[in-house]
């Protein structure tokens, strides 16, 4: 499943595009050119549920974008899950982005934590710690953590996390989905080198965003 061989529409997106073609072939028999604006919804449907094939890079030690989006924040702060003083670089993802989250890196899940919170603008510092979110600490294939947190967002209203502790993952492997606008924010050990820096767009996978 986390492998995830699939058509160009994520499947978390199955029954929304479903609903929305119908309401609007409904909507064309019914009232003709009045459904317009149903089709225009579906077209977004369509276009917030794509999930493109990513090529990995295999440069060694190399931290991959978990997200498509724009970069935020790269600074050094508290890791509050691993208790430990890291880098940390985040991407926040608006609702034309792809939104599959996928490994950062080739590692094992040591743990995997869900916590409850709001749903401020996710391009806020403070929905870092404020907001609904899940968080992965992994041990990187080269013994470091990296801990990756899907946030939740002022739209988003649902995170979906496919791992466990204990499971293994594999550099762009696809773990999560977030629905409609959020951020993954990544923490890196401080002798981490960032790539990417605040303003810049990155793509899941295909972006490197640091070098351990």
């Amino acid at each position: 499943m986390n492998n995830y061989p699939h058509p160009i529409i994520a499947r978390e997106g199955w029954p929304f595009l479903g609903i929305a073609v119908a309401l609007a072939v409904v909507v064309t028999l019914l009232a003709g050119l009045w459904s317009i604006p149903f089709w225009i919804i579906a077209l977004f449907v369509l276009q917030f549920f794509r999930d493109p094939a990513r090529t990995v890079p295999q440069k060694a030690n190399a931290v991959l974008s978990p997200a498509d989006g724009r970069i935020v924040v790269v600074e050094k702060t508290q890791d509050p899950y691993a208790n430990r003083e890291a880098l940390k670089i985040s991407v926040f993802m608006n609702v034309f982005n792809v939104h599959s989250n996928r490994s950062p890196v080739d590692g094992r899940v040591e743990a995997a934590k869900y916590f409850p919170g709001k749903f401020v603008n996710a391009d806020l510092d403070k929905a870092s710690i404020e907001n609904e979110r899940n968080a992965l600490t992994i041990t990187a294939s080269n013994g470091q953590t990296i801990t990756c947190v899907q946030v939740a967002g002022l739209i988003a209203r649902r995170i979906l996390c496919y791992v466990k502790a204990g499971d293994t993952l594999a550099r762009g492997q696809r773990y999560g989905f977030i629905r409609f606008g959020s951020r993954v924010d990544v923490y890196l050990p401080l002798t981490a080198t960032p790539k990417v820096a605040v303003g810049e767009k990155v793509s899941a996978t295909e972006t490197i965003l640091a070098e351990l």
